[in-house]
């Protein structure tokens, strides 16, 4: 079985707001990542060659539609030669789209919280409950959500698309 997680994504109006309030709920900060993500076009889930400070990784996901908090299974390769590798999956593939960000990453137990600056789009929260094998994700709903409140986002705050379709449709209406 391929691991899990589930997620919520929300616009932020204020990245050192979120990080105060973050640290006072016992978050950690974990480090700051300048993440490249290149889409390419697949028949079905999504796939992205993800480059930062570590080691590039090609990483393939499925989500089920499943509203602003939604599902997703990953599988993930580390990729020794990730220019090579773009260029490849670019003549094979087609690209979708590049998302360029920095993260900062923050971490308690099985949560991740990562405060993102994207390039063209602004300022997004992200939260991550790493689901251990054979677990069941609505154990940690409860901690998504008590992170949600912990930022003072609502349910009517969250956005149930990835970064690149938030470009792709700011893209299409330019």
């Amino acid at each position: 079985m391929s691991p899990r997680n589930l997620e919520a994504k929300f616009r932020l109006d204020n990245l050192a707001l979120a990080e105060e309030r973050a640290r006072k709920a016992g978050y950690e900060r974990r480090a700051i990542l300048h993440q490249r993500d290149t889409f390419f076009v697949v028949p079905n889930g999504k796939l992205k060659l993800r480059e930062e400070n570590d080691p590039a990784k090609l990483i393939f996901y499925r989500r089920k539609e499943s509203g602003p908090l939604r599902l997703s299974s990953y599988d993930i390769v580390v990729v020794a030669e990730p220019a090579a590798t773009r260029e490849m999956l670019s003549a094979a593939l087609g690209v979708l789209a590049v998302v360029t960000k920095e993260r900062t990453l923050f971490k308690r137990g099985n949560i991740r919280l990562h405060l993102d600056r994207v390039e063209g789009l602004g300022d997004f929260g992200e939260i991550e409950a790493v689901i251990a094998s054979g677990d069941d994700p609505e154990r940690s709903r409860a901690a998504v959500d008590e992170l949600l409140t912990t930022l003072e986002v609502d349910s009517r705050g969250l956005i149930d698309v990835s970064y690149f379709e938030l470009q792709l449709n700011r893209d299409s209406k330019a």
